[in-house]
C-alpha cells in the first residue's frame, strides 16, 4: 500500500476524478474526509468505499463557501487526528465566454469553485501539516491553466491562478516539509459538462474553444488522473514540488 494509515481531504469526491482518487486512495490505505455537494453521489462513493473495507466519511458541502471548506479540513482533524494529503479537486466550468461577454453571475461563481476554495482549504491545511512536520497538497488544474484557448475566461483565469497557488505554495513551505503540486488535466472523460447549462453556452467563444480541443490526441480516463495523485501523494514523489505536470495525452506538445 502507498498511503497507509494517511489521512486525505478530498473535494468533488462524488463523480469523475474526484470519485476515481478517493476509490483509489482508500484502497491504499489512507483515511478519507470526502466533500461533495451532491449528497446521492456523495453516499454512494462512501458506500463504496466502507464496502471495501475502506474508512470515509462524506460530507455535503459547497467548497466555495469558506466556513463548510474550512469545516472540511477541521471535520478531518476532529475524526482522523490530522491531514497529511488535501487533494483540491472540486470544479466547474464556464460557458466558453470571453472576457466581452463575462456575466458577474459565472465569474463569481467559477472563481469560488475553482479558486477560493482550494485557497480556503489549503489554508486550514497548511499550518496543520507545518506543525505534523510535512504534508502533499495537490491541485487538479487542467491545461487551461497553462494555455490560453480551452475554455471561456473564467475558467482559463481560475486554472491560471491555481496554478500560481500552487507554485508559491510550495516555495514557501518547502522548508517545512509541506509540498504542492498541479495536474493540468488535458481532455478527461467526466461530467463536468453538467456544472454548466449547454443551452447557455456561448456560440463563437464556443466556435474558438473547439479549434483548440479538435487537436486533443486522445481522452484520458479519471483514473489516468487518480494514477498521478497517488504518486503525487506518496513518498515516492518526496523530492516533487511545485510542480505543475500535463496529463493530457500529449495535446500541450502539439
Amino acid at each position: 500500500m502507498k498511503l497507509p494509515g494517511k489521512v486525505a481531504v478530498i473535494t468533488g469526491v462524488g463523480s469523475g476524478i474526484g470519485r476515481a482518487i478517493t476509490l483509489l486512495f482508500a484502497g491504499e490505505g489512507a483515511k478519507i474526509m470526502g466533500g461533495e455537494w451532491n449528497e446521492q453521489t456523495l453516499r454512494e462513493v462512501e458506500k463504496e468505499v466502507l464496502q471495501a473495507g475502506g474508512e470515509m466519511i462524506g460530507k455535503k458541502m459547497d467548497v466555495s463557501r469558506k466556513s463548510e471548506a474550512e469545516g472540511l479540513i477541521d471535520e478531518a482533524v476532529k475524526a482522523f487526528g490530522r491531514v497529511d494529503i488535501l487533494v483540491n479537486n472540486a470544479g466547474v466550468m464556464d460557458l466558453n465566454q470571453g472576457v466581452g461577454e463575462m456575466t458577474d453571475e459565472i465569474w463569481e461563481r467559477v472563481m469560488g469553485i475553482n479558486l477560493n476554495g482550494p485557497m480556503y482549504t489549503s489554508r486550514r491545511a497548511v499550518p496543520l501539516m507545518v506543525k505534523q512536520g510535512g504534508g502533499s497538497i495537490i491541485h487538479i488544474a487542467s491545461v487551461a491553466g497553462l494555455e490560453g484557448g480551452a475554455a471561456g475566461a473564467a475558467y482559463t483565469t481560475s486554472k491560471h491562478a491555481l496554478v500560481g497557488l500552487t507554485r508559491n505554495t510550495a516555495w514557501r513551505y518547502t522548508l517545512e516539509g509541506v509540498r504542492c503540486n498541479a495536474i493540468a488535466a488535458g481532455g478527461v472523460e467526466t461530467n463536468i459538462v453538467s456544472s454548466v447549462d449547454l443551452s447557455k453556452m456561448d456560440p463563437a467563444g464556443s466556435a474558438r474553444a473547439q479549434v483548440y480541443q479538435k487537436i486533443i490526441p486522445a481522452m484520458l480516463k479519471p483514473i489516468d488522473i487518480a494514477n498521478l495523485a497517488l504518486f503525487l501523494a506518496s513518498d515516492d514523489a518526496k523530492m516533487v514540488n511545485g510542480a505543475v505536470i500535463a496529463a493530457d495525452a500529449g495535446w500541450m506538445a502539439a
